[in-house]
């Protein structure tokens, strides 16, 4: 029994660095987030408040800046983590496909992932901004098949959110066929020999080999593209600057810095009901993508 203990003992202080670092940077700050978003009337000036209520949360559930917010993040959400992985896929099976010359292939699909977000962001602007001087190389392409200049940055609400939504897929599918790559170089070939012996169906094989035995990775990248994309801030601040409210591409992300550290900022309170708004969202979305995988993963 005193061997237990001892074994126990050394344990917790293995983990205890662990324990501490996580105590200091996650627990903290969630129990103080907490606490900022129930204080009613808070002054960050005199660091004081009024009372202890839930009126920060109904502010900002009414704050049309932030029903904008999250529209644009769930449309973010929806149309990028499907098409981003549904193309890394299809990319990834032709670069498995390919013998020679795949090393490259897959360093160029990777470059975009290390480059700067705002330089990608800047270049993204060169192609669809319409200026004094130039409609953008976007909308030169669009005259060779009679279609008329579209303002894609400043313009129409579904123009900025089509470029959002590409700029978006661009930058996060050079990770998913990285990840999906490797899923499908670790497949076991003698599968795909039984089947050929079989003469089993190209799509077959996919349906029945291919894709069960590397659904652990899709639902890794599905999830981590859910929260990836909840998160998204950087990437329209890039196409359409620090002003989002103004542009109408703000995301919940960006209101709850607006509210910190905006023009009209200084309000950490309502950030912080945003910001545990935000919190439960995406740990119920998570749940419910755990509850699927169970029966669509197979380990």
């Amino acid at each position: 029994m005193t061997g237990k203990k001892n074994n126990n003992l050394k344990g917790w202080l293995y983990l205890l660095p662990a324990i501490l670092f996580l105590g200091c940077f996650l627990v903290y700050p969630l129990i103080d987030v907490l606490i900022y978003s129930v204080e009613e009337g808070y002054n960050s000036a005199s660091q004081t408040y009024t009372g202890i209520g839930l009126y920060n949360y109904s502010y900002v559930l009414r704050d049309p800046y932030f029903l904008q917010a999250v529209k644009n993040t769930f449309l973010l959400v929806i149309i990028t983590v499907p098409l981003s992985t549904g193309i890394a896929l299809l990319i990834s099976l032709g670069l498995n496909a390919i013998k020679p010359l795949r090393k490259l292939y897959q360093t160029i699909y990777f470059l975009p992932y290390v480059t700067n977000t705002l330089a990608v962001g800047l270049v993204f602007m060169i192609l669809f901004k319409r200026t004094a001087y130039t409609d953008g190389l976007v909308n030169l392409m669009l005259r060779w098949f009679g279609a008329g200049p579209v303002d894609f940055i400043d313009g129409p609400y579904w123009a900025k959110m089509f470029v959002l939504c590409f700029y978006t897929i661009w930058v996060v599918m050079p990770f998913k066929v990285l990840i999906l790559t490797s899923a499908l170089a670790s497949v076991n070939p003698e599968y795909y020999a039984a089947a050929r012996m079989d003469s089993t169906r190209s799509f077959r094989v996919f349906y029945k080999i291919t894709l069960p035995m590397i659904s652990p990775m899709i639902f890794y990248l599905v999830i981590t593209g859910f929260i990836g994309a909840f998160k998204a801030y950087s990437d329209a601040v890039a196409l359409f600057g620090t002003d989002l409210n103004a542009a109408g591409m703000n995301t919940i992300v960006g209101y709850v810095y607006d509210m910190l550290y905006g023009s009209s900022g200084g309000y950490p309170s309502f950030a912080s009901a945003a910001a545990l708004i935000l919190f439960a969202i995406v740990l119920t979305i998570t749940v419910i993508n755990l509850m699927i995988s169970k029966r669509h993963v197979h380990y």
